[in-house]
């Protein structure tokens, strides 16, 4: 196995860490919403649009990584636990596109339910966390589907 490969596995793992992880942080930033009033909304939002903007960025790093140990790992592109990683992938860009960036732009609506919008956010951090372990379930275990 080549030098570069391990380094490569690296990255991929820190990306995943850092794809992950900041995410509960936004528990926190929720609850603080919940606590606090209307006035403080702008910088928890500010936090929160911080911290899924990292979650973004290190998600292209590990496309870009898992792209390469794919490339020039072991496994070919059709095998089962590849394929259902990359379909869960898909499904979590366009929910991470929808779920969260809508939800806060309403914030600015005085109108605007906050708990509802709070509750909206915190759901949607859940289920992206649960997409995100599925995918490092399917990367840890590889298992063999079909």
């Amino acid at each position: 196995m080549n030098d570069y490969y391990i380094y490569i596995v690296f990255i991929h793992v820190l990306s995943a860490v850092l794809s992950v992880g900041p995410l509960f942080v936004l528990f926190a930033v929720l609850r603080k919403m919940q606590e606090s009033d209307r006035l403080l909304d702008q910088t928890h939002i500010s936090i929160f649009r911080s911290v899924v903007r990292l979650i973004k960025h290190a998600g292209h790093v590990l496309v870009g990584s898992g792209v390469l140990l794919v490339i020039f790992g072991p496994w070919p592109w059709h095998t089962p636990w590849i394929v259902m990683t990359i379909a869960l992938m898909v499904v979590s860009i366009f929910f991470l596109a929808r779920a969260f960036s809508s939800t806060l732009k309403k914030f600015d609506d005085n109108e605007a339910d906050r708990v509802f919008l709070i509750k909206k956010l915190r759901k949607a951090t859940w289920i992206y966390i649960i997409l995100l372990v599925l995918m490092l379930a399917l990367m840890v275990i590889k298992p063999t589907m079909w």
